[in-house]
């Protein structure tokens, strides 16, 4: 299995688990993770947020963990990466303000790399104007953006070619595993422990 060097575009009030989690698990299969935020270099942190689903008609928020960032973002190229990460949260709505981030998700497309956006992280898509025909998924209430960006919606992780979608960090297991799959990361599942009679 080749490592692949992969871009993670992080920002203030990335969602917790969305950010923690891929960062994590990618590194623990043998990729290259580099998380990055604009105006923000390695070693300075990003605040986030947890958001929970606790029976109420939106997510709940609460203060997560501070991220913290191992690249410098004016640094980035975005040709020296073979994938893009778009985690959710708060952060998306933002970050899709700045063109050099618009300019970045858009060199994934354009070029066919694989790309893994998961609950809110499909706003930015829609900004960068990369749905257009595209399958794909995010946090239920953005049903409309995906759909006013000319994509089609699909409820659940959704691949699409060598895009691979999720509503929220629930999705994880099938979405980091459909996101592995894309990439050829080949992993070896570990049979359970036979139960003593």
């Amino acid at each position: 299995m080749p490592a692949h060097q992969i871009l993670l575009l992080a920002g203030d009030y990335v969602e917790d688990y969305e950010v923690m989690v891929p960062f994590q698990a990618l590194q623990m299969v043998g990729h290259e993770v580099h998380a990055v935020c604009p105006d923000k270099a390695a070693g300075d942190s990003c605040p986030t947020a947890i958001h929970d689903f606790e029976g109420d008609q939106t997510y709940t928020e609460k203060p997560g963990h501070n991220f913290e960032l191992n690249h410098d973002f004016d640094a980035v190229d975005p040709a020296d990466y073979d994938a893009l990460v778009v985690p959710g949260g708060r952060a998306p709505e933002y970050l899709r303000t700045y063109d050099e981030v618009l300019e970045i998700t858009r060199h994934f497309f354009a070029e066919d790399k694989p790309v893994a956006a998961l609950c809110h992280g499909v706003q930015l898509l829609a900004a960068a104007d990369v749905l257009e025909g595209r399958t794909c998924t995010g946090y239920p209430a953005l049903e409309a953006d995906v759909r006013i960006s000319g994509g089609e919606w699909e409820d659940g992780v959704t691949r699409d070619g060598n895009l691979v979608t999720g509503q929220a960090w629930p999705d994880h297991p099938d979405w980091l595993a459909e996101f592995l799959e894309v990439l050829g990361t080949d992993v070896d599942h570990a049979e359970p422990a036979a139960a003593d009679d």
